[in-house]
């Protein structure tokens, strides 16, 4: 595993835990919980993926997935996903903006 591969992991474990921990203290909405529990799947994939070595290729035709696509979404399944980004990414917030 490379060193943007770990800091990967670190990070989907982050978030992992915190997906966990909002479903299990309720504190979402309920029209949220069916989304969160998609997003805990594609990340628990994600890291199994990344630990059986076969992260960063595509689920359809095998090839491998930019790096840079990787980076912004790394629970992408395919190239295809990749179509409809901009429904998918996390948006950072800009302190700025508070």
């Amino acid at each position: 595993m490379n060193a943007m591969q770990e800091e990967l992991i670190l990070e989907l474990r982050k978030t992992q835990e915190e997906i966990e921990s909002s479903l299990k203290n309720k504190q979402e909405n309920e029209w949220m919980i069916p989304i969160l529990k998609d997003e805990l799947a594609d990340i628990i994939t994600a890291i199994q993926k990344l630990e059986d070595g076969k992260f960063g290729q595509c689920e359809m035709s095998g090839e491998p997935l930019p790096e840079n696509l990787l980076k912004i979404m790394p629970t992408i399944k395919s190239s295809r996903d990749s179509e409809n980004l901009e429904h998918y990414y996390r948006k950072p917030i800009n302190s700025s903006f508070l």
